[in-house]
């Protein structure tokens, strides 16, 4: 149960006392209204209602967009989003044995990964499917890890796209060596590692930002703010916006919101090619929501209200380029239609792919974990092997 910490410190009050209610209330709304007028402005190019918005600094990295361009944001959103809502469903028929769902989260992965080039290398955590779908990795092939039949269906460098990373923040860490070295063998392409709000609050990514600053590695941290770390909100885990913690080490920070696409492909081509000039590391902080679940495993009604996320809906990174599409006629009912049919052949051929790999290996897991194994482990197969066998004991007792 969460208690409100200045409620808690708040001493008692005689009846004398309690005329500066009134004050110590207007104090509060005061300091409210104050900290809402200092909230950081977000880098937008276009608004939720899908208009666009210039920017002196950023409109020169979308100057180039053509109407065939913005179809093809949309489309990779779209299609993107169905393979989600289609591995969502596949777990829930107990296909697939746990999901990272990144609704809501479309604009800000398609739009950074859009704006890498082929050379650049990127370093994900677990739920950027955008990012995997913009670097050419075959959606089927990020679920074999999720049904526990592999450790990742590709190969990392035919497409510079590491495998899925489950430790948190961690990969901050092999992303800035990485970045090390292209420096080292004196490349221009860049690097860019994912990460979440929570996992900001990880020492790996502390030391990250530390490495990456003094040896002005050609980096770029992309860290979606989904607003929760699972339960936690982002207020309880850091008392200043994540984009600012950059200047503590030495190198910018930008605050993009996460729901425009364009605004995210601007922002990163320039950390980007800030990286690639020399200049070092940019923290990019694109302000998103997750609207979904943490994963399939968590319940998110047990922490937030539906206000917040209907609030958050109506920001839809998707519908928001289909208004821009509609007013600028920039398309027709005909490309809605056959993009419509195109996700549902999508969904078929991941239900298809999922149904025909294998059952995984329920002993896999205590493989490889000692070189020359350990008793322990021994032991602890033996305890599996002998409750695995319990059911079958109990289905021949019922018949």
């Amino acid at each position: 149960m969460t208690v409100d910490s200045s409620a808690a410190r708040e001493p008692r009050r005689s009846a004398a006392g309690k005329a500066g209610t009134t004050g110590s209330k207007t104090t509060r709304t005061t300091r409210a209204a104050a900290k809402k007028s200092t909230e950081p402005e977000l880098v937008q190019l276009l608004t939720p209602e899908g208009k666009r918005v210039k920017n002196a600094e950023y409109d020169a990295y979308v100057a180039g967009i053509t109407p065939e361009d913005l179809r093809g944001l949309y489309r990779d959103m779209v299609l993107t989003r169905r393979f989600d809502a289609e591995a969502t469903a596949l777990q829930r028929q107990g296909e697939l044995g746990l999901w990272a769902s990144l609704l809501g989260q479309e604009a800000a992965q398609i739009g950074s990964g859009r704006a890498l080039r082929d050379d650049d290398y990127v370093f994900p955590t677990y739920r950027e499917h955008g990012v995997a779908w913009c670097r050419g990795v075959d959606p089927t092939n990020l679920l074999g890890m999720f049904r526990g039949v592999n450790n990742g269906g590709w190969d990392p460098n035919g497409n510079n796209f590491h495998l899925y990373t489950i430790v948190i923040g961690s990969q901050t860490l092999h992303a800035t060596g990485y970045a090390m070295g292209v420096a080292k063998d004196g490349a221009d392409s860049a690097v860019i590692a994912y990460f979440g709000d929570g996992a900001s609050s990880q020492g790996d990514v502390a030391e990250s930002f530390t490495f990456s600053a003094v040896y002005n590695a050609p980096v770029v941290f992309f860290c979606q703010n989904n607003q929760w770390a699972i339960s936690e909100p982002t207020e309880k885990q850091s008392r200043v916006p994540l984009y600012q913690r950059a200047q503590g080490f030495g190198f910018p920070g930008v605050r993009v919101d996460g729901n425009d696409v364009l605004a995210c492909l601007a922002v990163t081509k320039w950390a980007l090619e800030r990286a690639r000039n020399g200049e070092g590391p940019t923290l990019v902080e694109a302000y998103t929501y997750r609207m979904g679940a943490h994963t399939t495993s968590d319940d998110p009604t047990r922490y937030r209200g539906d206000e917040e996320r209907m609030a958050w809906e109506a920001k839809d990174p998707i519908l928001r380029l289909r208004r821009y599409l509609e007013a600028s006629n920039h398309t027709d009912d005909g490309f809605f239609a056959e993009l419509e049919a195109e996700s549902e052949v999508l969904g078929k051929r991941v239900r298809e792919a999922v149904r025909a790999m294998p059952d995984p290996d329920h002993f896999a897991i205590f493989e490889n974990v000692y070189a020359d194994g350990h008793a322990l482990v021994d032991e602890e197969r033996a305890q599996f092997a002998a409750y695995q066998a319990s059911f079958a004991d109990a289905s021949e007792g019922g018949r």
